[in-house]
């Protein structure tokens, strides 16, 4: 009976100094470090999501854990273009397409614009064109393609397949179009907006992340009823004052996700290598030639060996195999995971399509100046400001359009979000880091660094020095607009003495397609093409930003 009376204290003692412990961790955790307040506290004061654990995987995404590795060639420079030269890269860990931008996503997006911007509406009718494929670059002069010209987008027989004829501006368009679309979905289920109000979205009702989280009374036109809390599932605290708190969700709820992106160059590759198979320890064994292992396109397992493990062109009017012994499955596209995925669980990161990125092209990568998250293109800009200081979120009456090289109007802007502007001196001077709000020819093509090619005869005055310069890129420039009626005038480049097809608006495109030889499978091959022109063989997956730390697993071993 004694030990039994001692084992009773025993296990008391136990059961008090556990709820104390806890109590305890529950206080610090909901305390100031700083100041000892209280946060979160129900009568009010700082407001703060202190249980936040992870970022949620955003829907079609794939975690790649970050990490550093060798960017460039590992075939030999056949083509002599000497722009992939080896250089060590860090890459932060992010999120990535599982596979490429499929036709039925592609469709879902043209669908919500359609109807939200009705084209039949004479101000919104460029909004749609603008944001459609181009369905006619499968058309060839020496070939029959109408049946894709035809059904290639919206035939379900192709629902799968890698959405093309999508420019890089329209890429990135879909991406900002998907940012809104999942946080909505995630505020909604939070409780902070009514239900289905997405479903009924207009050109002066409709979500947009950055007008949410910096106005959040203007989103959706400034239709209380759908941000109000009274009329959803949500009730924000209400302070001992009577002040009601926490009643729009912000980056600090951890609710509102990162926003998709086309994936820089230096991402794409390290994502597409899968490196993870040559890790030993703290480095790596040696160099990957394809996303999968080995030195061979066609596989050595038992079961399915001499199968091709990606869709390219095999040789020449060679673009599937032998009826009956289909090598790759496909003679054109193929249904995304059609082969098996990558080490880090990416399909298609060879073959298939190849896929935009969002750098701006230069043949050289300045390793010299960054080696951590490498990308060229930055354009920074700010919310525009009214006299009153509110922001200046754009109405129906006031998208704006540019004209591209090709003559087609696409939506620089759309009703509801921020109108964007330039950086200007009140956050360049005195910086280290950035000194303008163009940043895509930095150390590679602007005044400052330029290499004088006199023989070329496209000499240009430095306003500041008075001393002529050549420029390093000096590509056509032809000029579209249209006139008062609208028509279209285009007036080509004459000029002889043009050097070079490169500018700031050719971007990368990463990866082989089914119209690629072997040779373009290797992740580290790099070529370009106009940022607002679309091909037959160039696709794109979108990627995320990682908040928080670089592993999923917090308590992983060290090597």
């Amino acid at each position: 009976m004694k030990n039994i009376a001692t084992l009773r204290f025993m296990i008391v003692i136990a059961l008090s100094l556990s709820m104390f412990s806890c109590n305890k961790s529950s206080s610090s955790k909901n305390s100031s470090k700083a100041t000892g307040w209280k946060i979160n506290a129900k009568e009010g004061g700082f407001q703060y999501n202190t249980s936040f654990k992870e970022q949620e995987t955003a829907p079609g995404l794939a975690f790649i854990e970050g990490g550093t590795f060798t960017m460039g060639k590992v075939q030999d420079d056949v083509m002599h273009d000497w722009n992939n030269s080896p250089n060590q890269q860090h890459v932060q860990s992010f999120y990535m397409d599982e596979t490429e931008v499929t036709n039925l996503m592609y469709l879902e997006y043209l669908n919500w614009i359609k109807s939200v911007y009705p084209p039949e509406d004479p101000k919104f009718k460029a909004i749609y064109e603008g944001a459609l494929p181009d369905t006619l670059v499968w058309r060839n002069r020496l070939g029959y393609a109408e049946m894709m010209v035809n059904n290639y987008l919206r035939h379900p027989g192709y629902q799968d397949y890698p959405v093309l004829g999508v420019s890089w501006i329209q890429a990135v368009e879909f991406a900002n179009w998907r940012t809104d679309r999942v946080n909505e979905l995630y505020l909604e289920d939070a409780g902070y907006l009514t239900r289905d109000a997405k479903l009924g979205a207009s050109s002066d009702s409709n979500f947009n992340t950055n007008t949410y989280i910096e106005a959040p009374t203007l989103a959706y036109g400034g239709n209380d009823s759908i941000i109000n809390p009274e009329n959803s599932k949500r009730r924000p605290q209400v302070t001992a004052s009577g002040d009601t708190v926490n009643v729009y969700a912000n980056r600090e709820s951890g609710i509102i996700s990162p926003k998709y992106r086309l994936p820089s160059e230096v991402e794409w590759e390290y994502a597409a290598l899968g490196l993870t198979e040559l890790r030993s320890y703290n480095v790596y064994r040696g160099r990957k030639k394809y996303p999968w292992d080995g030195q061979y396109t066609r596989s050595g397992k038992r079961k399915v060996r001499g199968d091709q493990l990606a869709n390219f062109k095999q040789g020449k009017g060679d673009y599937g195999g032998i009826s009956g012994w289909s090598d790759d499955g496909a003679d054109i596209t193929a249904p995304v995971k059609s082969f098996e995925p990558n080490d880090h669980g990416l399909y298609d990161m060879a073959g298939n399509v190849a896929e935009w990125v969002a750098d701006v092209y230069r043949p050289i990568v300045d390793d010299e100046f960054n080696d951590f998250n490498y990308y060229r293109g930055n354009v920074y800009t700010k919310n525009a400001i009214d006299e009153e200081g509110k922001v200046k979120v754009v109405q129906a009456g006031e998208v704006l359009y540019d004209t591209l090289s090709n003559g087609k109007l696409v939506a620089r802007n759309l009703p509801g979000e921020i109108l964007q502007v330039d950086v200007d001196d009140n956050e360049t001077y005195l910086r280290n880091n950035f000194s303008t709000s163009d940043n895509r020819n930095f150390r590679d093509g602007d005044k400052r660094s330029s290499r004088h090619f006199d023989q070329f005869g496209d000499e240009e005055e430095d306003e500041a020095s008075g001393v002529a310069t050549s420029k390093m890129y000096n590509s056509p420039k032809h000029n579209v607009e249209r006139d008062s009626l609208g028509n279209l005038i285009k007036e080509y480049d004459q000029k002889n003495d043009r050097t070079s097809l490169i500018n700031d608006e050719v971007r990368v495109y990463k990866g082989g397609s089914w119209k690629d030889r072997e040779y373009w499978l290797d992740p580290s091959q790099r070529r370009y093409y106009p940022q607002d022109m679309a091909t037959d063989y160039i696709g794109f997956r979108c990627a995320m930003s990682r908040v928080g730390s670089k592993s999923k697993e917090r308590n992983k071993k060290k090597n």
